[in-house]
């Protein structure tokens, strides 16, 4: 079942036409990857999501982005943070507030109005929990989360992302400033977390691709030349561009 439907969605940088007719569906409870060259659309793309192109100047979208079964035109919603809660973001760079560990966690549901003591101590500890972090910091809940390893502050960023417990989770090249050990970590992490949410992954990575399975998206030139499965993209290509792509003859 889609947790996002995408009709005929076009995105314009001012006269640059960065996205064209968009079509896909992305389910729910998966891991989709978006996969293509720098430049092909996948981040723009991943940003149409969230509305972060709202604050792109001369940015202009048209066509349909619907959310849940009751199909949320997200164009419509009024107010920004409401879809944000909903929809989740994780950055490229580990982007950690300059904060305590524990008010980072906290920030999103305190933001969203959860002022209890006890019920933010919970989620600040099922959150940390969750993105099997807990134990590397409970004795440092006090301390500046800009302490921390890049591994860890991504997956406290990850954490607080959650926190406020969103549908869709998107992560634009999650690891790509990681270490190879904490790129593994991040990686079992959303194996796991697709159990109770929907995720969204751009990544340059092919073989972090294939590794997290679900379903592949690969975007040239604006474009999704193909999506399917992740196992058939990769082992049965039905496009030439998508093969030479993932052959490495071009991108």
């Amino acid at each position: 079942m889609p947790n996002f439907t995408i009709k005929n969605a076009n995105l314009y940088y001012a006269d640059f036409h960065a996205l064209k007719d968009i079509n896909l569906n992305i389910n729910d409870k998966d891991i989709t990857t978006f996969i293509g060259p720098s430049g092909c659309g996948k981040s723009s793309f991943l940003r149409c999501l969230n509305r972060m192109n709202d604050l792109v100047e001369g940015a202009k979208i048209t066509g349909k982005f619907l959310l849940g079964e009751e199909e949320t035109d997200i164009y419509k919603i009024d107010d920004v943070s409401e879809l944000r809660k909903r929809v989740g973001m994780v950055f490229q760079k580990p982007n950690p507030f300059p904060m305590t560990i524990y008010d980072n966690v906290a920030y999103g549901p305190r933001t969203h109005g959860i002022k209890d003591k006890k019920k933010l101590d919970e989620i600040v500890e099922k959150s940390l929990r969750d993105v099997a972090i807990w134990d590397e910091v409970k004795d440092r809940m006090k301390k500046s989360a800009l302490g921390l390893s890049g591994g860890q502050q991504q997956r406290l960023c990850i954490a607080r992302a959650i926190a406020i417990e969103p549908e869709v989770l998107l992560m634009d090249e999650p690891t790509s400033a990681l270490d190879p050990i904490s790129t593994i970590k991040i990686e079992d992490l959303v194996v796991k977390l697709k159990e109770d949410y929907t995720i969204v992954i751009v990544t340059h990575n092919m073989q972090q691709a294939s590794r997290l399975g679900g379903h592949t998206a690969f975007f040239l030139n604006g474009e999704i030349i193909e999506y399917s499965r992740t196992s058939l993209l990769f082992s049965n290509p039905k496009k030439k561009k998508t093969e030479d792509y993932i052959t490495g003859r071009f991108g």
